[in-house]
């Protein structure tokens, strides 16, 4: 999941705050996670402002859909600023035990994981825009992620889901 939109106000761009529509989007967002099932076992989520506002606000829809199920929550500030080597490499060293996990950060680093990670020869969506969310299913374990291997099973961005 890409952080919704963030404000520019002056100030050092890791502090950054969600704008308006951001703090609209990311309830949206973290619904249809919820509804669709899509509820992760762990969430590794940057450190900036946006990506933490994000999954703060995303976060109750995916307890509305599944009461008691609470992720555990890691900030991890190598995704700020990552690159899609570091974000596999990242993906990589995720806890054999977690089954599911949602990833909360930034582009272009998450659009690049995405279709790095996607077999090359299913349709790629055309934008990732803010708030947009992939999700993939790896074929193994996460230690051996390769490009390539993963199947894209969903995609939406919040413009599709107040369509």
């Amino acid at each position: 999941m890409r952080h919704a939109k963030s404000d520019w106000p002056d100030m050092p761009d890791h502090e950054r705050p969600l704008a308006k529509r951001g703090r609209r989007d990311a309830p949206e967002v973290g619904r249809w996670l919820g509804e669709a099932g899509y509820l992760p076992d762990a969430v590794v989520c940057s450190t900036a402002q946006r990506a933490r506002e994000t999954w703060a606000l995303a976060s109750p829809g995916l307890s509305a859909a599944a009461p008691g199920a609470t992720p555990e929550v890691h900030y991890e500030p190598r995704i700020y600023e990552a690159t899609v080597l570091g974000l596999l490499m990242l993906v990589r060293e995720f806890d054999p035990t977690w089954r599911t996990v949602l990833v909360v950060g930034h582009n272009p680093g998450l659009a690049e994981l995405t279709v790095g990670l996607a077999d090359p020869s299913a349709e790629q969506p055309a934008a990732f825009p803010t708030a947009f969310v992939a999700v993939l299913a790896l074929p193994g374990a996460w230690a051996e992620a390769t490009p390539g291997e993963a199947s894209l099973l969903a995609f939406t961005i919040p413009a599709q889901l107040r369509a």
